[in-house]
């Protein structure tokens, strides 16, 4: 394709959520980070070439079914997320970067030297608690 030469009217998708399939033996919890991983949902953990989803919006408990038995609603936005530690700790000063899955709830700075997946883009640091608000 060419760059624009007249107006252009992109569409949009206006849904803030979708339903996934989730992987077999995984329990998702209600608030959850939830990645996609081999085509199938699962909770955020340290690992690589995870696709940050959202939050479930319920708790999905696929610890006996096989894999797409059951489906997760997830939904897309800005959460808040709890803060990594120590060097990995995020501050102001990366808000409008990209922060890195610890786990379910917790994101980093860092891709922990290659063995974190992209959580999402930083949008703010919450005042009271520190914690981390995250658009997915």
């Amino acid at each position: 394709m060419t760059a624009l030469t007249a107006d252009f009217d992109c569409p949009t998708i206006e849904g803030k959520f979708r339903t996934v399939p989730v992987a077999a033996g995984a329990i998702i919890y209600a608030g959850a980070l939830v990645v996609l991983a081999a085509g199938v949902a699962q909770p955020g953990s340290t690992a690589l070439n995870l696709v940050a989803l959202g939050r479930a919006e319920a708790q999905a408990n696929n610890s006996g079914g096989a894999a797409g038995a059951i489906n997760v609603r997830v939904r897309r936005g800005t959460f808040l997320w709890n803060n990594s530690t120590g060097a990995d700790a995020i501050t102001e000063a990366a808000i409008g970067e990209p922060c890195y899955i610890v786990d379910d709830n917790t994101v980093a700075l860092t891709n922990g030297t290659n063995t974190r997946s992209v959580a999402g883009t930083i949008f703010d640091i919450d005042a009271a608690t520190g914690n981390v608000w995250v658009t997915i």
